[in-house]
């Protein structure tokens, strides 16, 4: 069974990879490639037995205060590249933000699991996450 908790933020990045030019980035990135924010929506998304004596996967306050703790107070009306050290090397795609929230949550989860981090830029596109490896963020 699984439960889903939705949060929102805003954070500002800008798409940018430190070994090349400004031209290069310019034109791989076009103007994402400029400081620029997003309203971001965040579905967290546990998996596990409900609680024999709850009836609760896990508790709804407690993920989304786990939620805002690790993820949304840490982004929230930030620059992501200036305010977060691992964006200052990592190029803060909705991909790389994913994953890095993957890595904040999953320790924190003791009797569910995390099963997916869907992350929506805006109304026409998001990321969706499900633990993969990866070498990134």
């Amino acid at each position: 069974m699984r439960i889903t908790r939705r949060v929102e933020f805003c954070a500002a990045h800008a798409y940018r990879n430190s070994a090349w030019s400004d031209e290069e980035n310019r034109r791989v990135f076009g103007k994402a490639a400029n400081l620029h924010g997003h309203n971001y929506v965040l579905e967290v998304t546990v998996e596990g037995a409900p609680s024999p004596s709850t009836g609760m996967i896990m508790d709804l306050k407690a993920l989304k205060d786990l939620v805002m703790e690790e993820a949304v107070e840490r982004l929230d009306h930030r620059n992501l590249i200036a305010d977060v050290p691992e964006f200052r090397q990592t190029i803060p795609t909705p991909e790389n933000l994913a994953v890095w929230i993957w890595r904040q949550l999953q320790p924190r989860l003791t009797d569910c699991r995390l099963q997916r981090i869907r992350l929506c830029e805006d109304l026409s596109y998001w990321v969706d996450y499900l633990g993969e490896e990866t070498t990134d963020a």
